[in-house]
């Protein structure tokens, strides 16, 4: 395998688990708010600090996949969910 292909395949799997972490991050959001009730407001002030903290956890890994993404030229619509070319 060249060696191009070996680090872009490297880089792919680097997303992939990044990807993973997110998704894992956003459910574990998902079942701290249902488990108040769906509303912040029903939140203890501890719920609320992991709130944040899974959040902010949660953008670090965004920020992450961004730039894999712009190194791996992926190109992600995030208001359709779909890949495709970006307008210019």
């Amino acid at each position: 395998m060249p060696e191009h292909d070996a680090e872009q395949l490297q880089l792919v799997q680097r997303y992939r688990l990044l990807v993973e972490r997110y998704e894992a991050k956003d459910r574990a959001i998902d079942e701290l708010i249902m488990r108040h009730g769906g509303l912040s407001q029903n939140m203890s002030l501890a719920a609320h600090d992991e709130y944040r903290r899974l959040a902010e956890e949660r953008l670090e890994l965004l920020n992450h996949m961004r730039q894999l993404e712009r190194q791996l030229k992926i190109d992600i619509d995030t208001t359709s969910g779909q890949s495709g070319e970006t307008e210019e």
